[in-house]
């Protein structure tokens, strides 16, 4: 058969003037007597087949370039399948849609994403070549580096081991100093998960530092919630999310709730529907932009019209949650705000549904659904400390009195709230339950000195943070002034 379908190497076309009269003979080997009958062998979508199993090593091999590999080998998988199926052409192949890979495709890296987060292995180990711009179109890897360094540790801690290898041609080639990759991932448990909001005064980049200070109990109470960034990481067994903001807080419960895929579904026939932009299938190429400049102008007048829609659903009773996810996602700087009508006032933003604001959505409603959460929607004065058990540990992190942050662009927090808070805290430590809160000292000049004041006169614990808003729009404008941010707690972090 190999002089038959045999074209360098590849099952690809049959030659033109071979002589189909003569007996064609397939060997097939037979299986070791002795093969270990716990081994598995699967026909099935990776991504799928993630899901099913885990495992201490799952060693990844994907195709690397736009060369499908069902176009190569399209006659065995004929013979394999013996299924008859009408066949074309000159080189006689049969339909391999079915079998297309989207490795091939500019699907390639959200495949890679969606297979990563899905994989329960203690490593992975990923071979890739580093074709990304060497070769012609073709040739060249559909994955970048930056993508796969930035899928893969998410997971854990990533190496990479390079190997030259000199890449199969059957012309001349100037490709140079080409190389196949190993990129080994050892996996670590419980890595945090970042909300899928962009949340204004998100802890996320500070996280890291704010947990090694918590004294988590079996409950935590994030009394604050936001977008979620603390509490959806955190270790206790029970978590309580609330917010003044009932519609952030029903659309995380909502979120929870929802099979992710059907979600993501919903999500997408939105984008096609307004015909908002799709970076993550297209680029900002096929937009005529680029990502510093962003895509408002080209998402405008489709934002205007899915905003004009939801708020009309709104005015009639009805909430959804869909298009509101949506909303946020194309809303400038990814915020929740709406005007005295109660209808959702925000204008268009820079940014649309990519991937990376994709697979954080994915990665937070896994978390959700993993972890033991209720959820309450009440101002902090209205929650009854003679019925928070015991074993809770609270967090809060208000809007900063001192900051000009949108949360506070319009005095919502003032000195009142300020005070009722830090006398709520106090209650809180009467009461032996352990407490932790995030604020600032000083900011752009300013001085809170109610709340120095608070910290000296009950004898609390205040802990310097470092931080980075660096990305942060209402932090850039002050990112020429010191800014103090503390964590302050009713015990020695020091004696943890």
């Amino acid at each position: 058969m190999d002089r038959i379908a045999n074209t360098v190497g590849h099952y690809d076309a049959y030659r033109k003037k071979i002589e189909f009269d003569k007996e064609l003979y397939l060997g097939i080997m037979l299986p070791d007597k002795n093969l270990n009958k716990n081994n598995k062998c699967f026909n099935e979508d990776a991504t799928n087949l993630v899901k099913k199993i885990k495992c201490d090593l799952l060693y990844l091999d994907p195709p690397y370039n736009s060369r499908q590999y069902s176009d190569a080998y399209h006659l065995l998988e004929n013979i394999a399948r013996w299924e008859k199926p009408k066949v074309f052409g000159i080189a006689r192949k049969m339909d391999r849609k079915a079998i297309k890979s989207s490795y091939c495709t500019i699907e390639a890296t959200q495949k890679f994403r969606e297979l990563i987060e899905n994989t329960n292995a203690r490593y992975i180990l990923l071979s890739y070549n580093n074709m990304s711009e060497k070769g012609d179109g073709r040739s060249n890897a559909k994955i970048l580096d930056k993508d796969i360094l930035e899928i893969l540790e998410k997971k854990g801690k990533v190496k990479v081991f390079e190997e030259e290898y000199k890449m199969f041609s059957t012309g001349k080639s100037n490709v140079k100093d080409n190389k196949e990759r190993l990129f080994l991932c050892e996996v670590e448990e419980n890595r945090s998960v970042s909300s899928p909001f962009n949340y204004t005064g998100g802890k996320y980049k500070l996280l890291e530092q704010l947990q090694k200070l918590f004294k988590e109990e079996e409950i935590f109470l994030d009394i604050f919630t936001g977008g979620a960034n603390v509490g959806i990481n955190s270790k206790s067994s029970k978590i309580i999310f609330n917010d003044v903001n009932a519609k952030i807080i029903s659309l995380m419960e909502y979120i929870k709730n929802i099979d992710v895929e059907e979600l993501l579904k919903k999500i997408d026939n939105i984008i096609v529907d307004y015909g908002l932009s799709n970076t993550m299938l297209y680029g900002y190429e096929y937009y005529s932009c680029n990502s510093s400049e962003g895509l408002a102008n080209c998402n405008k007048e489709a934002f205007l019209k899915l905003r004009e829609d939801y708020n009309k659903k709104l005015n009639k009773g009805i909430e959804d949650y869909n298009l509101l996810y949506v909303l946020i996602v194309f809303s400038f700087n990814n915020q929740v705000r709406f005007n005295s009508k109660g209808e959702f006032n925000l204008p268009v933003g820079k940014r649309d549904f990519n991937s990376k604001m994709r697979n954080k959505l994915i990665l937070f409603s896994k978390k959700l659904k993993e972890k033991d959460i209720e959820f309450y929607s009440k101002d902090f004065r209205d929650i009854d400390i003679n019925k928070i058990p015991k074993n809770t540990f609270v967090y809060c992190d208000p809007p900063y009195l001192i900051t000009t942050a949108g949360y506070n662009e319009n005095g919502m927090w003032t000195d009142k709230e300020e005070k009722d808070l830090l006398n709520f805290l106090k209650e809180l430590d009467k009461k032996g339950l352990k407490f932790a809160l995030s604020n600032v000292l000083e900011s752009k000049n300013k001085e809170n000195k109610i709340l120095k004041d608070w910290i000296l006169e009950n004898n609390f614990y205040c802990n310097y943070l470092k931080k980075d808003y660096s990305n942060s729009n209402y932090q850039r404008k002050e990112k020429n002034s010191v800014s103090v941010e503390v964590l302050v707690t009713n015990y020695n972090t020091e004696e943890m």
